[in-house]
């Protein structure tokens, strides 16, 4: 197979988080928006809602592209049963601020990764555990005012400014970033692909 036939890989996203986590891991790609509405619901889980996400945005993309390698995600917050998006003005994102203060909630990232003229696809959740610190109305409207929340599930971010809010991480950080690395990596290795250039330190 010549170099110029074999698949690229293809990020179905709109994320600069996911574009900036692929680059620094040495990937090489392509990106293509999905023109898909994410699906929110209290009748089904987190994982349930991630996956059915990811899913569709991959599809959306592998249809269009099935000779390559197509790599989706979609990430959600929950605390306790009740899933956050990305809120839709300031106000929102400072109520939904006020309800994290003090508060360990989830965070869960489905990656779908499709080859459609291979006829594979895999699928697969990463659940991090993200706590808290206790915020007062002052601390959060210092926030708002340096990041864009409205492009975030939770209305908040764990790189950059993300040490103001959040005390503590369990599990995968990348994860709460938008693209849980380890897994990914792991993934992409079974369709073929390897990163390209040296991670980033």
């Amino acid at each position: 197979m010549k170099p110029s036939d074999r698949p690229q890989l293809v990020l179905a996203s709109r994320s600069p988080r996911r574009r900036k986590l692929l680059i620094e891991a040495g990937f090489e790609y392509k990106v293509i928006t999905p023109d898909v509405r994410e699906v929110i619901s209290s009748e089904i889980t987190l994982r349930e809602a991630t996956s059915w996400n990811a899913l569709r945005k991959g599809l959306a993309v592998a249809r269009l592209r099935p000779n390559d390698i197509v790599l989706a995600a979609d990430t959600l917050v929950a605390l306790g049963s009740e899933i956050l998006g990305k809120p839709a003005n300031h106000a929102e994102a400072a109520r939904i601020l006020r309800l994290l203060s003090g508060r360990t909630h989830e965070v869960t990232t489905a990656v779908f990764v499709a080859h459609l003229r291979a006829g594979r696809t895999e699928t697969f959740c990463v659940t991090s555990k993200v706590a808290f610190k206790n915020l007062t109305d002052r601390m959060i409207q210092d926030y708002l005012k340096r990041i864009d929340p409205l492009d975030k599930a939770g209305a908040y971010a764990a790189q950059g400014q993300g040490g103001t809010v959040i005390s503590r991480i369990c599990g995968s950080r990348t994860n709460v970033i938008g693209l849980p690395l380890e897994k990914t990596r792991a993934a992409l290795a079974r369709f073929g692909l390897r990163p390209k250039r040296r991670p980033s330190a």
